[in-house]
């Protein structure tokens, strides 16, 4: 496989060069077979065991598609082999004083057609050698990451599907081309390109009429940016930022987010709108209840992650619980005190340290006790060393200290028990805020997660359930929403499940949904019919296939695959699992949202970035 003579290695990785494995650059799925088959994935054209990228923006998908549709080029036939022994008769009735003619010059062996003769390279003229070419990549390098170093651009933009594009187009004026100046970006080319993004939101549009659609509304994350929404669309090949409302004044104001959200919904189109996605505040669930209330087939909730986060934060308060979590901070805290006994300490770890990040606070100090109790025995064991006991830090007051404590037997039983019974919620937790829609797993997920949690305890009602209080509060008020029951019952993985249960819950859920998003009696007429197909997993859902693919496949891409049989309830399966349940499925850089409502700006530049901001680009 030569990567250099292919435009379609840009969008793919060489994963096994002996196996012919590649790797997408956008949904990370592997085939065999090199190239070739990698084209109708991102071109999204069935071809046998192929599955279509979900992820390829649309442009490299037309860009593959043309390249696959242009004609082959036709084999340039060979020359026919010259008669070796009458041309060693012209050579020899020239004579030597013809020997340096002109080539080009009539004559009887120059009237046949192009002369006959291998041009030869200038001595003046060499070839590049390798070396020189890699001393002009290594040159040009360096200029782009000056432009990116002087100019703070994150490194980042890098992974843009237009700076490869950008650089390309560069290449093909050759040199002398002048980039465009302030002025130039500013007017003509920002205009021009605006009309390209309104057209790709149109057609964006369409697609939406398709797949349906998810509307997340996100406020800042400081309290600087907490009074401006960013609305945001998001369907399965991607997410498009609409635009950005700052509410200052208004932000507890129930019937003006409801005129807001309402004005976005028919933007975007109330046919393409399966949910809205909000702030958990009161003022927000209430403005969505007024837009459920008036239209019908929407579905408002806030953000899951947000919520699974705040069952963590409840359980954190609990006093055994935040005496675990001040202990675990005890051994951060002496471990960092140093740099000696942090550099033995990775010494042990391999380099890795015991601090984990996390999207709070609470999720951090569980991942760091979580860390701890994994390396319990190392723990033990480095501190027990003679390099530590022989060092001076051995012998300080707070060494001491974390010493007993390492060796509490209370300490280690109730850091393993926060660990268990966290686990589980953060587990869901990475799911809704993964790269992939996740809503069919939700309902599932923390049914499970009360399960596990019940296991832990030994069924012991005392133990357990004030950690199903606070998960059933948190629950009941904010994600409550029949809409996850009906994704979880659609959704082959769990629906399939030997351990699931398809309680009344889950079956109320599932007919209160299809009765707000199916309009017409015919279409609920065919999902009464097509349902039970579903269910007892007969056709194309029984085929081997298709049992391979519960759990292989993502959920929209099962229904795609193997519903063809039940159409009308396949095209709402694939519509309800193709979105997402958090708002952290897609993030934004919330300090351009700060430039363009905080800071002092001209006019030129106030019009420039709301023109790119009511639009944006695909992500």
């Amino acid at each position: 496989m030569v990567r250099g003579r292919d435009a379609c290695w840009e969008h793919c990785d060489l994963v096994d060069a002996t196996k012919q494995k590649v790797r997408c650059n956008y949904c990370e799925r592997e085939f065999s077979g090199g190239v070739y088959r990698m084209k109708f994935h991102l071109a999204q054209i069935k071809n046998k065991d192929i599955v279509p990228c979900t992820k390829v923006p649309s442009n490299v998908r037309n860009h593959i598609r043309s390249i696959l549709s242009a004609p082959k080029k036709p084999k340039t036939p060979k020359k026919p082999k010259l008669d070796r022994a009458a041309n060693g008769q012209q050579n020899s009735s020239s004579g030597s004083e013809n020997s340096h003619a002109n080539p080009n010059s009539s004559g009887q062996r120059g009237s046949s057609g192009s002369p006959v003769f291998i041009p030869q390279v200038s001595p003046d003229n060499p070839p590049a050698t390798d070396d020189s070419q890699k001393l002009k990549q290594d040159h040009a390098d360096k200029k782009v990451a000056m432009f990116f170093f002087h100019n703070a651009i994150p490194f980042r933009a890098a992974k843009s599907v237009y700076y490869q594009e950008m650089v390309d187009s560069i290449a093909e004026c050759g040199t002398g081309y002048k980039a465009p100046s302030q002025e130039k970006l500013r007017t003509a080319l920002l205009e021009k390109v605006r009309d390209d993004i309104h057209d790709c939101y149109r057609k964006y549009k369409e697609e939406w009429r398709e797949f349906g659609c998810t509307i997340l509304c996100e406020s800042g994350p400081s309290v600087r940016t907490k009074s401006v929404l960013a609305f945001t669309v998001t369907y399965p090949k991607g997410s498009i930022f609409l635009k950005s409302v700052n509410v200052s004044g208004h932000e507890d104001d129930a019937n003006y987010l409801f005129e807001l959200l309402e004005s976005v919904v028919l933007e975007v189109g109330i046919e393409n709108v399966v949910q809205v996605i909000t702030d958990s505040s009161a003022s927000f669930i209430y403005a969505g209840s007024l837009l459920m209330a008036k239209y019908i087939s929407l579905f408002c909730s806030p953000c899951a992650s947000y919520c699974i986060t705040k069952m963590l934060e409840d359980m954190s308060k609990q006093d055994w619980v935040v005496t675990v979590l001040e202990d675990a901070k005890t051994f951060i805290r002496y471990i960092h005190s140093n740099a000696s006994t942090l550099n033995m300490t990775k010494k042990f770890y391999g380099g890795k340290e015991l601090m984990r990040p996390g999207i709070t606070r609470s999720v951090s100090d569980f991942l760091c006790l979580r860390a701890i109790v994994v390396h319990e025995e190392n723990l033990k064991h480095i501190f027990s060393h003679n390099e530590w006991l022989s060092s001076i830090y051995s012998r300080h007051p707070d060494a001491q200290a974390f010493k007993s404590l390492l060796y509490s037997e209370r300490f280690w039983r109730s850091a393993h028990e926060v660990v268990n019974v966290w686990e589980p919620l953060v587990k869901i937790l990475r799911i809704v805020d993964g790269d992939m829609p996740a809503i069919g797993y939700l309902y599932e997920g923390i049914e499970r997660a009360k399960i596990m949690i019940k296991l832990y305890y030994k069924a012991i009602e005392e133990r357990y359930l004030p950690i199903w209080e606070i998960i059933d509060r948190r629950w009941s008020m904010q994600l409550r929403s029949p809409l996850y029951a009906a994704a979880a019952s659609l959704n082959p993985s769990v629906f399939y499940c030997s351990n699931w249960k398809n309680d009344p819950r889950v079956r109320n859920g599932f007919q209160e949904v299809m009765l707000k998003v199916v309009s017409s009696d015919d279409e609920k007429r065919n999902i009464t019919r097509e349902h039970p197909v579903y269910i007892n997993s007969q056709g194309a859902l029984g085929t081997e296939l298709a049992v391979m693919g519960r759990t292989l496949n993502a959920p929209g891409d099962w229904w795609a695959a193997y519903g063809y049989e039940i159409p009308t309830l396949q095209r709402m399966a694939t519509r309800i699992l193709s979105q997402p349940c958090s708002s952290h499925w897609c993030r934004w850089n919330w300090s351009t949202f700060e430039s363009l409502h905080f800071k002092t700006r001209t006019k030129e530049f106030a019009r420039g970035m709301e023109d790119v901001n009511l639009s944006s680009s695909m992500k």
